[in-house]
């Protein structure tokens, strides 16, 4: 597979974002059941094909994440580059706010090395701004932290344009990371290119839109009671009938190409440029090799700018009002 920089750092054009893998409870009440053993073969596989980028983060359990990560690469540990995150306050196995205090991040980072079974963390991300804490001292300590070797490059993660900014001028700041699909596009207008400017490499998680772009996902009305998406806007009444319209526009040029729906959305954001790294999401080696296939994908000028056009505003909140307000970047 094509490689792509972020940093330092030589990765596979195509990530893989294991949240999904966790297995725990709450994990398995939004991504459904997993088999412990179908994703460690997903993860050998993925190294299997040139896929080298892991994406975890504590709270992905929590913590129970890392340690599948790890005993996935077990072995192999030289072969990967591996992301997780810090900046959480977890309390009884429960995210219960948000914390990025100096000491707190050095104590994440220690334990992380610890359950990812590792000398060193490839890229360390702030989860989400703490603005309690200045991002000027939250990227002091991870500087402090790549001096000591304990990681080898900084990222955040869902912040604005501004922080990053103020970031970068303190240390260099590998990737950012944020939702980006055909589905979620608001950091088209300031994030992304200013990411760019600043010579961020852009991580976008989502990449298919939390399986919209698929085409194969119902309306909340047909969703069964538990699943998460059954309250998300986006897939309600009216809201659902336009955004599967521009899903129609995904999968006819999919036809065109004799490729799959989720090949086009990646390919789509491959195409924006060499300094993004989508990160889908896979449990299964079937959808591994699927979403893999984007890498091979070369779309028309005609084909992105009928995407560009299908859908430059999605219908419905992202993730509902509440929210929505919540994953305001800071």
């Amino acid at each position: 597979m094509q490689t792509r920089k972020i940093g330092p750092l030589t990765v596979s054009a195509i990530g893989l974002g294991c949240m999904g893998m966790a297995g725990t409870a709450g994990q398995a009440a939004m991504y459904g059941p997993v088999d412990r053993a179908e994703a460690i073969a997903t993860i050998h596989h993925a190294l299997d094909i040139g896929i080298n980028f892991f994406d975890t983060a504590e709270i992905y359990g929590p913590f129970a994440n890392e340690e599948l990560v790890a005993e996935a690469l077990a072995g192999r540990r030289h072969q990967a580059v591996i992301a997780t995150k810090f900046g959480f306050r977890i309390e009884n196995g429960r995210v219960a706010g948000v914390n990025s205090q100096p000491a707190h991040t050095r104590e994440v980072c220690e334990a992380s090395l610890k359950r990812l079974n590792t000398d060193v963390i490839d890229l360390f991300y702030q989860h989400r701004v703490d603005p309690a804490v200045p991002i000027e001292d939250v990227v002091g300590t991870l500087a402090d932290l790549v001096k000591e070797g304990k990681i080898r490059a900084i990222g955040l993660s869902e912040c604005s344009a501004a922080t990053l900014r103020r970031a970068c001028a303190v240390a260099p700041i590998a990737a950012l990371q944020s939702e980006w699909s055909l589905w979620e596009r608001d950091v088209e207008s300031e994030i992304a290119p200013t990411a760019r400017e600043l010579g961020v490499t852009f991580v976008p998680y989502s990449p298919l839109g939390r399986g919209f772009l698929t085409g194969s996902v119902p309306r909340a009305e047909d969703l069964p009671d538990g699943d998460y998406r059954k309250a998300d806007p986006r897939y309600q009444g009216e809201n659902y009938d336009a955004n599967m319209a521009a899903v129609a526009v995904v999968k006819s040029i999919a036809t065109a190409h004799s490729a799959s729906p989720a090949q086009v959305a990646i390919a789509w954001l491959l195409a924006k440029g060499p300094d993004v790294v989508p990160i889908p999401g896979c449990k299964r080696r079937t959808t591994l090799i699927d979403t893999a296939g984007a890498a091979a994908l070369h779309l028309t000028a005609d084909d992105i700018a009928a995407l560009d056009t299908a859908l430059p505003q999605t219908a419905g909140l992202r993730y509902g009002s509440k929210a929505a307000l919540a994953m305001t970047r800071l």
